[in-house]
């Protein structure tokens, strides 16, 4: 089936290129306010829309110059063997294929922990809910164009019980003492650093420290990166 490529934007000289988008969501109206938004929210920004993978996969064959894709894997699809294949991981494995290290960011309307761990490991640059306000896609943009990554809450991801693919949390822990650990799992849980100083009984000051240093041992910038080492390596607080 043909279809077209759509631009929203401001256009600049051939001498300047703009930065290209690719929105990809099988609703038309819903892939067009998107459009619109990121258009507002990064201007000059030309942003292509696609209606289904396969055409996602066909714009991004066509235009080398790709910058982002944010993509709406649909309604959950459960991996079993009657799908052929097909599944939110099975899509965002087949654009990570074929649009190599362009950055991928999901865009759905499903909250399940599993959905967002396995976008992660699979190389998602982000995890965006559809109910979330503009500020929050204009961060994940921000922190997905520059190599980081976004969850929608830590506490969303690391609650869950994913016990069946857990990878290296003990390798984590054995690194923290144990007071480092203590902060880690209140950390994870979404706590302020003066809810944990509060919760251990100790000075916010000292919070600060042990955050640092678990931060500085687990090789990350900040929270959210805390979160995506944890999910990637099966932590979960909550747990027993």
């Amino acid at each position: 089936m043909e279809f077209e490529l759509q631009a929203r934007g401001n256009s600049r000289s051939a001498g300047n290129p703009t930065r290209i988008f690719l929105v990809v969501d099988e609703q038309p109206m819903v892939r067009h306010g998107f459009a619109l938004s990121i258009g507002e929210i990064c201007p000059g920004t030309r942003v292509l829309e696609a209606g289904s993978l396969d055409e996602a996969l066909d714009i991004g064959r066509k235009t080398p110059e790709l910058a982002l894709v944010l993509y709406d894997p649909g309604p959950p699809r459960l991996d079993d063997a009657d799908a052929g294949g097909g599944g939110a991981i099975d899509g965002l494995r087949r654009l990570k294929e074929a649009l190599g290290e362009v950055p991928v960011l999901i865009l759905t309307n499903s909250d399940e922990v599993a959905d967002i761990v396995d976008s992660v490991r699979m190389g998602a640059r982000g995890y965006v809910l559809k109910t979330s306000p503009p500020e929050v896609l204009e961060h994940a943009i921000s922190l997905a164009l520059s190599g980081d990554v976004f969850l929608p809450l830590p506490r969303a991801v690391l609650n869950g019980a994913l016990s069946e693919g857990p990878r290296g949390n003990d390798d984590i822990l054995d690194r923290l003492t144990d007071r480092q650990r203590d902060v880690f799992e209140l950390l994870l849980a979404g706590h302020s650093n003066k809810e944990i100083a509060r919760g251990l009984g100790v000075l916010e000051g000292t919070v600060k420290v042990h955050v640092r240093a678990i931060m500085q041992k687990l090789g990350v910038r900040n929270r959210t990166q805390v979160a995506v080492v944890a999910a990637r390596n099966g932590c979960f607080s909550g747990e027993g």
